[in-house]
């Protein structure tokens, strides 16, 4: 069997924003075509205004503590979470629906086994992503929604700053790129892996993969937030913050490149990248945003050379 079913277009790139010399139209072009027309980036920014202006609660209600706004902020990321990984697996896996067009792994997906929950995998990812993660993303929103209504985290509006209002929505996956290498790195070492292990039961990925993780990894997963205790920012920043690290842990472990309609593809998904990390454990940590994987020597690029560079720094630490 082949290793892989489909790539994309190697090597691997990072992100030019980090290159020297500067290469300006390179970095346009890397964020146009990240968040602009029909893109991951732009979809979760659309539901994130949505969720601010009709499914949560406002600043005068988060003052004080009650189960009203609450639920609402735990409902709302329930179902939205369910909708987007459940139709992505219906449409990818239940019923096929492009085949193995674009799917990077050759071998079928689900597994079954004792090593999952239920002795299945989706039921597994399931209960992990809706059980844990969906409650421990909406535990952390719902105590920031606090502390920003009773001034214990800094708050800005667009009428008060409205460049740095608009460029936070920018910064927010830079960050996540420099939070989620180190703390996916401390996840591998031996104090935490054990937690860590749950998530790496997949090595073949679906839509309900990416969240399916231990309560303690979640509590690091979400924990991205504390950049809110630093920077000013407005509700709707902490709701598309929190709903990037959730939506895009889904639409990134869908497996295949992208989602494919009338023999075109209409919007770009899985990270190969990432994939690659699901399939050899010790490489690819970070995501491209942010260059730590290729300035820790840990970078996959997904050519036979990469693999041949990955073998040889395994190696060589197995000989310490």
């Amino acid at each position: 069997m082949a290793e892989w079913n489909h790539t994309p277009e190697l090597p691997i790139a990072v992100s030019p924003l980090w290159q020297w010399p500067p290469k300006p139209f390179q970095v346009l072009k890397w964020y146009v075509d990240g968040w602009f027309f029909l893109t991951i980036n732009m979809g979760i920014l659309a539901l994130a205004w949505v969720s601010y202006l009709w499914f949560s609660p406002t600043l005068e209600q988060a003052l004080t503590w009650g189960v009203g706004w609450v639920v609402q902020v735990f409902l709302r990321n329930f179902v939205l979470i369910s909708l987007i990984a459940g139709g992505l697996h219906l449409w990818f896996h239940t019923y096929r629906l492009q085949d193995n067009r674009m799917k990077y792994d050759p071998r079928p997906f689900p597994r079954k086994g004792r090593m999952f929950s239920f002795n299945a995998q989706v039921l597994d990812n399931m209960f992990w992503t809706l059980a844990s993660g969906v409650t421990i993303w909406s535990a952390f929103e719902v105590v920031f929604w606090w502390l920003l209504a009773n001034g214990y985290a800094p708050t800005t509006s667009f009428a008060q700053t409205p460049i740095w209002f608009v460029a936070f929505f920018f910064v927010i996956p830079i960050w996540e790129s420099f939070y989620f290498y180190w703390i996916h790195r401390l996840l591998h070492t031996n104090l935490f892996y054990r937690f860590h292990a749950l998530h790496h039961r997949n090595t073949d990925i679906g839509p309900w993969s990416g969240l399916s993780m231990h309560p303690v990894e979640h509590g690091f997963y979400f924990g991205t937030v504390i950049i809110h205790l630093i920077l000013p920012t407005h509700p709707v920043h902490l709701i598309f913050h929190l709903m990037f690290y959730a939506i895009l842990a889904v639409t990134t472990h869908t497996g295949f490149e992208g989602l494919w309609f009338r023999n075109a593809k209409r919007v770009n998904l899985g990270m190969f990248h990432h994939q690659i990390h699901h399939r050899y454990f010790e490489v690819n940590y970070g995501n491209l945003d942010v260059p730590w994987d290729k300035l820790f020597g840990s970078f996959h690029d997904g050519t036979d050379e990469g693999k041949v560079r990955m073998k040889a720094r395994l190696a060589a630490r197995n000989r310490r």
